[in-house]
């Protein structure tokens, strides 16, 4: 075999790989995700579904997103998208579940963006606000299923694995972390209008007591004087006395 027909072996077995690579690795990429991925217990949140086009024969025509119904949300509302309709969803709860607001017998489980494309090489972006975020789950899993113009459905269910590592087809996850002690400004508040009650009375002594302290000096003086002028007029009058004598 002659170097030049190794040489011509190796880059074709080098360029085959890369694209398997390239094509394993392509999709893996391309998958629905929900942005920012994280978000605070007991809280609300503003997220966005970040929808790309995987395909280069075909638009995505529609979008549906599943919420979930064991960790149900009492408030959704949804951004309009422009060229897109919307529609939610709501439905019975398996079971009622008690949050501050009071029992909740109904939720948002799905909402549905149609009417619109997302051309091959494009995203959207479709935002939506929700609360309040449950305080005993540390992740929301929102199973979604992407239409194309073709007729082709995928969908994106596949919950997180325990080991960290993504499955095949993941669903977009909002990891929830617990709230953060700061940020309801009771004790801000409450400290702000102290500070002049503990400083001013500090200082007003201090004044007084700078002020009665040089009324007294002054006093001291005054009145050492006045006895040492007395003294000098005796002992002018008694010297005076003492020369007539003489």
């Amino acid at each position: 075999m002659s170097l030049s027909h190794a040489c011509r072996r190796l880059a074709a077995v080098t360029a085959g790989v890369t694209a398997l690579t390239l094509g394993l690795a392509l999709p893996a990429l391309a998958h629905v995700t929900i942005n920012p991925g994280t978000a605070q217990q007991g809280g609300f949140t503003k997220v966005a579904f970040r929808v790309p086009n995987e395909r280069d024969d075909a638009s995505t025509t529609k979008l549906e997103v599943t919420f979930p119904t064991d960790h149900p949300l009492a408030f959704v509302s949804v951004k309009p998208v422009p060229g897109w309709d919307v529609k939610v969803v709501e439905g019975k709860l398996p079971k009622p579940i008690t949050t501050e607001y009071g029992e909740l017998t109904e939720a948002v489980t799905k909402v549905t963006w149609s009417g619109g494309k997302i051309d091959p090489g494009q995203f959207q972006e479709f935002e939506v606000s929700m609360g309040t975020l449950p305080t005993d789950t540390d992740q929301l899993v929102f199973p979604t299923t992407q239409t194309y113009s073709g007729g082709e459905v995928v969908k994106w269910a596949d919950e997180p694995k325990a080991d960290g590592s993504e499955p095949e087809r993941p669903a977009p996850t909002l990891k929830l972390t617990p709230a953060s002690a700061e940020g309801d400004g009771h004790g801000t508040a409450s400290a702000t209008p102290s500070a002049p009650a503990v400083s001013a009375p500090s200082v007003a002594p201090a004044a007084a007591s700078s002020s009665e302290s040089s009324d007294g000096t002054a006093r001291l003086l005054g009145g050492a004087g006045l006895v040492l002028g007395l003294i000098g007029l005796v002992l002018g009058a008694f010297g005076l006395r003492r020369g007539r004598a003489s």
